[in-house]
């Protein structure tokens, strides 16, 4: 049996169901794990041993007594900081955030506490979540399992690494643009964005969903199945159904003959792929082709204009946070920061509604790009993980989204999309694969990534910092 904190969650229900573990035991090895590597990795905070351990003996009683309140029961799991959960504060990675408890569990917290979870940490993220990087004022450097030197990705920084480290099975993040899947990608672990409203999130937002970061498929699938149930205070939650989430992994190869497969390799704009990125994705393409899918060219489905119209209407929305800050407080801003939303400032209402009109462009273009197929195929990133210290690929906070051309359509169109290993450059850093499906089928894309995961060689050991 693998180590105690590297235990999946489908490994630890069963062995909590014959009694053959308990959760204390698991939560006392991965809080050991945390421990050790932190110092090196810096991908948690507001750790509560003590909390983590009285949750985790509630949930030794209701296993010993037969009452589990879900498959998730016992498991450790870590939740990103911007996700409220009740009497924690949530700085957004930001060090002119004022700390105060949160009042209540976010819907995402809500539904692992309720199902039994045990909270280990609190995951950290770049300032107000706009980096793709572990970067930030508040919390200290975060850096990539795989190589120390490089940066995690983000903004689910802290979740990524600690899943590729071993913190626990399961990690919840949040993405608007790729904030789950960049990161898992240059992680090398599986990263979930399923559809807008399939877990109900607070506050909502366009294009702003939370989903897992975890090891295998499996675990993602468990963990929807906790996370989907609908919530009042998102108006976007989808309406209760009876998924199958597991069975969603279930022998995924028996379901790929006959699929018609989109292959994205030109985002139209943004970076240029790495040669072993494009390598990567096109040796799955081919995987999936020997299988029995009909594999099929798709062109861009975005346009320069989008994003930087988007990114407009980004930068209005922070400078308005960031003029609402004393002036004291402004200046514990990221300096990045600071310099990408200057120009909001002196955007004009003209400019910034037709920033936000992009939001239904992209929607609009992606979903007709895709209708024609069952499935779309495409790099997560144009490249592997760059060096820790940067706050993005170029840190140019004037072409600040060069590296999201592959990911950011997904969010505007509300389409499923994850993040799967599909193997490492020759410098040992993971290359993620992207599968997007339509638009609410969320456990499609779950089958097609666990085939995936049968179909792909046998995957290098993780990594120990």
């Amino acid at each position: 049996m693998a180590a105690l904190h590297a235990l999946t969650a489908a490994e630890l229900l069963p062995l909590y169901q014959q009694r053959a573990l308990s959760p204390v035991e698991v939560t006392r090895a991965v809080l050991a794990r945390i421990e050790a590597l932190e110092p090196r990795l810096c991908a948690t905070w507001a750790l509560d041993a003590e909390a983590a351990l009285d949750m985790a003996r509630a949930s030794e009683g209701r296993w010993l007594q037969g009452a589990p309140l879900g498959p998730l029961d016992g498991v450790a799991v870590t939740v990103k900081e911007n996700i409220a959960t009740q009497g924690v504060a949530q700085p957004l990675g930001c060090a002119a955030t004022p700390l105060s408890p949160a009042l209540t569990d976010a819907p995402p917290a809500a539904r692992l506490r309720e199902g039994g979870a045990v909270f280990v940490a609190r995951t950290t993220m770049p300032d107000w979540g706009m980096l793709s990087s572990g970067l930030s004022s508040f919390h200290a450097l975060a850096r990539n399992p795989w190589d120390l030197r490089k940066n995690p990705g983000g903004s689910s920084a802290g979740a990524a690494a600690a899943a590729a480290a071993g913190y626990g099975p399961l990690h919840l993040g949040t993405d608007i643009g790729g904030s789950i899947r960049l990161p898992a990608s240059w992680c090398g672990v599986v990263g979930f964005k399923p559809s807008l409203g399939r877990i109900p999130i607070r506050p909502p937002y366009a294009g702003r969903v939370a989903g897992p970061l975890c090891r295998t498929v499996a675990d993602a699938a468990l963990a929807m199945e906790v996370l989907s149930q609908p919530d009042w205070r998102d108006a976007s939650s989808l309406p209760a159904q009876d998924l199958p989430w597991r069975e969603a992994t279930v022998a995924p190869c028996d379901r790929l003959a006959g699929l018609r497969i989109g292959l994205l390799l030109d985002a139209g704009w943004g970076d240029a792929l790495t040669p072993a990125v494009q390598a990567a994705v096109e040796a799955a393409a081919r995987a999936f082709e020997a299988a029995g899918a009909r594999v099929e060219p798709l062109g861009p489905v975005s346009t320069r204009a989008m994003v930087e119209g988007l990114d407009s209407f980004w930068r209005m929305r922070s400078w308005l946070d960031y003029a609402a800050l004393p002036a004291e407080r402004q200046a514990l801003v990221l300096p990045y920061i600071r310099r990408w939303i200057a120009r909001g400032e002196h955007l004009s209402a003209a400019e910034v509604f037709r920033g936000y009109s992009q939001i239904a462009a992209l929607r609009d273009a992606a979903v007709a790009a895709t209708q024609p197929f069952d499935f779309v195929l495409s790099p997560v990133s144009p490249d592997v993980a760059f060096a820790a210290e940067l706050a993005s690929p170029r840190n140019d906070p004037e072409r600040p989204f060069e590296h999201i051309a592959y990911t950011l359509p997904w969010n505007m169109s509300e389409q499923p999309a994850i993040s799967v290993n599909a193997g490492h450059d020759a410098e040992g850093l993971p290359i993620g694969l992207q599968i997007i499906g339509r638009r609410h089928d969320d456990l499609g894309v779950l089958r097609m990534a666990a085939a995936w995961e049968q179909l792909r060689p046998a995957p290098r050991p993780w990594p120990e910092p």
